[in-house]
């Protein structure tokens, strides 16, 4: 079916965290923004979710869950169907979510004081997972020329011999600066965590979205030592916009390292889920392909929409195509590099609500992440709201 992404559709009064003013206040101080800022689409699910969400309502019994061998059957299928990725059924451990995910392994293994290696900017609820759990970042910066992000391959090498270093936390594609590494990126990468005997975690929660022109290689397709060495996070939250369901999947291959994770979900009685995220994952993944497929080409035409509109008419503002996600990173160094005259304009002046770079650690002072998963009119109020603010100082 032929699906609308440009129709608005109204989501106050549905506990949106992104939508909601009340929550809006909460986190910018000001209730009349236009969110752009929270990873959720504003495009409606696939249909055969709905569906099937549908009919599972109309049961009308909605007691504890656990998932099935029908579940697990479709996260195979769509690994092997959208990414060549073969993974046996036993290798998957169901979570209520990438982020306690995180929490959970480097609680399985690390011990307080240990460092965990994070590439900043990134997404910032990985540096909270590890003072959370009393270890220390090691940051591992990203390095940009001209926009472009690369891995500092020389400082990891570094990073990665200290003895104290148990983890990596490795985001790809990268949010928020949208790069998809590379598979000699990602071999590069590895061998020097394997060699330093680090174990790898990879966020490829943005894994299905992948702009024209790129490949998304997942970590453990890349060797049976990578798959060995590492552990995948995976989700359909930000493929099929079900977040909300809070159902994700860690793919663990090493034995002893899956049942050292299971330990620690046990003992934190982490096991059952919502009776929908069930539902809801069997659907899309069987079910929602040709959606995803429609929202691809529509946020391809959402960054054709930014670039040119940047380029005309703000180019005080510096963008970079990213590669994958439905994010961009916007470089407002020009306009100011001041963070805190940075939020004013955006939250006063443009009454926007963007997620300010700084939050996402060193390096990320002076961007802002901007959310372009919505209907084109919504990006267009945006981009003119942001324009008229930079003008007018």
């Amino acid at each position: 079916m032929k699906y609308d992404f440009d129709k608005v559709i109204n989501r106050e009064k549905t506990n949106s965290i992104k939508w909601e003013r009340i929550f809006i206040e909460n986190r910018f101080g000001y209730n009349d923004l236009l969110p752009m800022w929270i990873a959720d689409m504003d495009f409606k699910c696939p249909q055969p979710v709905v569906d099937a969400l549908i009919k599972r309502v109309e049961h009308g019994i909605y007691g504890y869950s656990q998932v099935d061998d029908e579940y697990y059957q479709a996260v195979v299928n769509w690994n092997r169907k959208r990414h060549g990725l073969e993974i046996n059924k036993d290798w998957i451990v169901f979570v209520p979510g990438v982020v306690p995910a995180l929490n959970y392994l480097i609680k399985t293994f690390c011990l307080p004081g240990d460092k965990v290696i994070i590439q900043n900017p990134v997404y910032y609820p990985f540096s909270n997972a590890v003072l959370n759990n009393g270890c220390q970042p090691g940051y591992n910066a990203l390095k940009c020329k001209n926009g472009r992000y690369t891995m500092d391959f020389d400082d990891l090498e570094e990073k990665a011999k200290d003895p104290r270093v148990k983890l990596m936390i490795l985001c790809n594609p990268h949010n928020p600066v949208g790069r998809v590494w590379k598979k000699e990126e990602l071999e590069k990468m590895g061998e020097i965590c394997i060699r330093n005997n680090v174990i790898i975690i990879a966020d490829e929660i943005h894994s299905d979205l992948i702009l024209k022109g790129y490949k998304h290689t997942p970590l453990m397709s890349i060797s049976e030592k990578f798959a060995q060495s590492s552990i995948i996070c995976t989700a359909p939250s930000k493929t099929f916009n079900l977040a909300g369901m809070q159902t994700a999947n860690i793919i663990i291959k090493n034995e002893n390292m899956r049942a050292c994770f299971y330990k620690t979900l046990e003992s934190n009685s982490v096991g059952w889920t919502n009776p929908f995220g069930i539902v809801a994952l069997i659907a899309a993944y069987n079910d929602g392909e040709e959606w995803l497929d429609q929202v691809l080409k529509y946020l391809e035409n959402n960054v054709d929409f930014m670039e040119t509109f940047i380029q005309q008419k703000i180019p005080e503002v510096k963008f970079v195509r990213p590669e994958g996600t439905y994010l961009s990173w916007l470089d407002f160094r020009t306009v100011t590099k001041d963070e805190k005259k940075l939020e004013v304009i955006m939250r006063e002046k443009a009454k926007v609500a963007l997620d300010e770079g700084h939050i996402f650690g060193e390096g990320g002072e002076g961007f802002a992440r901007l959310n372009f998963a919505c209907p084109r009119s919504v990006l267009e109020e945006s981009l003119h709201r942001i324009e008229k603010a930079i003008h007018s100082l």
